[in-house]
């Protein structure tokens, strides 16, 4: 598609009225018809949308094992240079229980089973996978940046928990007429942070502190 552009055109104009919400329209198109197909193939296995999301939270508990467990929490434990295979293992169950996350709303609309039960419950079911992960990370020897690692930590677990209840809490003030969606670190944000400090963890723990310093401060902002 090609754009004739008027003298004196506003090019910021364009994009922000035009060609973005173009753009961002097909990629809605694009991700509906993945969820779409998400729910209609995992419909399919058996198991409830709310049994997906306990299904999240089983996988979540045993990132937190593999966290826990990592040689490096030993006492007198070192950050070690080479490939952490625990810290994978604790990736890659993270991962399976954030996309379950996906699954469980997936399957829920398709199967046309969405329920208020269900969607409280899969909101529950996030915090305890982000607090069960960032308590994780206590066990690791982190590096100190400005302030201890185990503060930082605990500053990203409290702003995670606030979150949503500083959301929640707007409505019930009626600050709002609805609950507010957005935010400066939204769910897939910190899970791209927590993704991102244990993907660095894998191969030097020295690394993992600065993303929970990130999400730390944008979460409780």
């Amino acid at each position: 598609m090609k754009i004739r552009l008027l003298p004196g055109s506003n090019i910021k104009l364009i994009l922000v009225e035009f060609l973005l919400p173009g753009m961002l329209s097909e990629n809605r198109e694009k991700f509906k018809k993945i969820e779409i197909k998400t729910g209609e193939f995992f419909s399919k296995l058996g198991p409830t949308p709310n049994q997906y999301t306990l299904i999240s939270l089983f996988f979540a508990i045993l990132a937190f094992y593999f966290l826990i467990k990592n040689p490096s929490t030993a006492k007198g434990g070192d950050e070690r240079m080479f490939i952490d295979i625990d810290l994978i293992l604790a990736l890659i169950f993270f991962l399976l229980a954030t996309l379950l996350d996906f699954i469980d709303g997936a399957v829920a609309r398709f199967t046309q089973k969405a329920t208020k039960k269900g969607a409280y419950l899969d909101t529950i079911s996030d915090r305890y996978i982000e607090g069960i992960i960032l308590l994780g990370f206590l066990f690791l020897p982190l590096a100190d940046f400005l302030l201890p690692a185990k503060v930082w930590i605990f500053l990203a677990l409290f702003g995670s928990f606030l979150t949503t209840y500083s959301k929640a809490a707007a409505k019930e003030k009626e600050m709002v007429t609805e609950e507010l969606k957005k935010g400066l670190l939204g769910r897939g944000e910190r899970v791209i942070l927590i993704f991102l400090a244990m993907l660095l963890g894998i191969f030097n723990l020295s690394f993992v502190i600065y993303p929970i310093i990130i999400l730390a401060i944008f979460s409780n902002i």
